[in-house]
């Protein structure tokens, strides 16, 4: 009987199994959130018994197949980068190459990523053209005014015609998607993204002992991220000398910190860490007591999340769906001004300094939590890994202050203990959740009819753009030619890795 029900189980999973393959020009080796989400949701993917492929362009040395953690099969095309790692949108030149890996893997899904992606939005046009099913995941927030955003809204809203569902990972994201692609909103879902908080979990003996105080900013130097309000932070704790700043990540506005940095005279109190990989993010993060985000928009921002996951006071420009993410007791929210980022640095530092205050007045073993409350083996991790279940109730009663004294101030309360912060992101987000809402939403793209020529062709004219039907008709007809030249049928299947039943 026992026998029977694995037999049964079996054949349950090899029948519900779906191929998918998620196609975008941000992926490892390059770094960002991105790339983060495409490999923990196929990872997750994997595991629940799917097949998976990850369709990018080339990478330096990585180039052809390459097969990654739990055998992630990844083609690097042989495709040159034009602009910001994005190919240069042909729509045509590729068609033969992605035609070929969507018929050898047997592909019934293609899931583009990012609207800055020429790949995805080209993998996803061949894949409906050939009737596949087709889903866009946007991660970005654009604006209407400029005229790069009206470009781009018009392009998006062509390439969105043919997918049959979009997921955003925030709903100021999906109104924003909406808007400007004109794409029905009952075929846009929110997904929103997660973060692994047992990578990222905090230890707080990382921390200065003394009163130093540390900033921790990690982002991509750019425009975007509101660097240049960042550099106007800056020399306004010129005099604090214990506010120390640690920033993480490389771009086009590094120079200008770094101008900032010398101008103010402060080379010893803000460190310039550069680019770095993501599993070495963490290790930057447990040296703060505050997480700075600066963003001038963001749909949905990793960052903050994997900062609150290792304990650390979030300060954060309340702009696109950074609201929707964090709540209030782990997220101070400012305007996208220095002055309001300013006061929401010295609120956190009021908190921080009051919470020590308080601790000191309880004795030695409050104290500990803020920097020695944990015991480290040879390497520094197993120790604490170890010893993080026996010691998280103790350190969440010893990080509070105490109650006894009816004068408490709220910003002494307002500081969490680092254990309860990571305990209160792993309840909020965690990517087994992320992907089982994933599935439902290929299980109904799957059950939908597939769509004719013409119907494919007369979904376009919504965009009013009538001189898109040359293109998407010129596509048609390359496969048309390449069926006639090398019939699917004919084509070699790539073979599967054994999975374990």
């Amino acid at each position: 009987m026992v026998e029977y029900r694995r037999w049964i189980n079996h054949m349950f999973f090899l029948f519900s199994a779906m191929r998918i393959c998620m196609a975008s020009d941000f992926f490892y080796p390059s770094i960002g959130g991105v790339e983060e989400h495409i490999f923990n949701l196929t990872q997750i993917l994997l595991k629940r018994g799917h097949k998976v492929i990850i369709l990018t362009h080339c990478y330096g040395d990585s180039k052809g197949v390459r097969y990654l953690t739990n055998g992630l099969k990844v083609y690097y095309l042989p495709i040159k980068v034009f602009y910001s790692q994005s190919i240069l949108p042909t729509m045509i030149c590729n068609v033969p190459l992605i035609r070929a890996v969507l018929l050898r893997e047997e592909i019934e899904i293609v899931h583009g990523h990012s609207a800055f992606s020429a790949l995805g939005h080209e993998a996803m046009i061949i894949g409906s053209l050939m009737g596949l099913k087709t889903v866009f995941t946007d991660h970005s927030l654009f604006g209407f005014a400029d005229l790069s955003a009206v470009f781009t809204n018009k392009m998006l809203e062509i390439d969105l015609t043919c997918v049959d569902h979009c997921i955003c990972v925030s709903h100021i994201g999906k109104e924003n998607t909406v808007l400007r692609a004109r794409v029905p909103k009952d075929q846009v879902s929110v997904i929103p993204n997660a973060v692994d908080t047992v990578l990222f979990t905090p230890d707080p003996i990382k921390r200065p002992q003394d009163d130093t105080i540390n900033i921790v900013v990690a982002s991509r130097l750019v425009y975007r991220k509101g660097i240049d309000l960042l550099s106007g932070i800056i020399p306004r704790f010129k005099g604090e000398k214990n506010v120390h700043f640690i920033i993480v990540g490389d771009g086009l506005k590094r120079e200008l910190l770094e101008e900032i940095r010398e101008k103010a005279n402060m080379q010893d109190r803000v460190q310039m860490i550069g680019a770095v990989e993501h599993a070495q993010v963490r290790d930057y993060l447990v040296q703060g007591h505050i997480f700075l985000n600066t963003s001038l928009t963001e749909a949905y921002c990793m960052a903050i999340v994997e900062a609150a996951a290792c304990g650390l006071q979030v300060v954060s420009t309340r702009v696109g769906g950074i609201p929707e993410v964090l709540p209030d007791s782990l997220i101070i929210l400012t305007e996208p001004e220095v002055d309001s980022i300013y006061d929401g640095i010295m609120k956190a530092i009021k908190r921080l300094t009051n919470f020590r205050e308080k601790c000191a007045l309880n004795g030695p073993s409050s104290i500990s939590t803020m920097g020695n409350g944990i015991t480290h083996g040879a390497d520094g991790k197993g120790a604490r890994k170890k010893n993080y279940t026996k010691h998280k109730h103790e350190k969440q009663n010893s990080c509070q202050p105490s109650t006894n004294d009816n004068n408490d101030t709220l910003s002494a309360k307002a500081v969490l203990c680092p254990y309860k912060c990571n305990e209160i992101v792993a309840s909020l987000y965690n990517w087994t959740n992320v992907t089982q809402r994933t599935e439902k939403v290929y299980e109904r793209v799957l059950k939908e009819p597939s769509r004719s020529l013409g119907q494919i062709l007369h979904s376009y004219l919504r965009a009013d753009v009538w001189s898109i039907l040359l293109p998407i008709s010129m596509i048609h007809l390359i496969l048309c030619f390449l069926e006639y030249m090398r019939p699917s049928r004919y084509m070699e299947k790539a073979k599967d890795l054994p999975r374990s039943k």
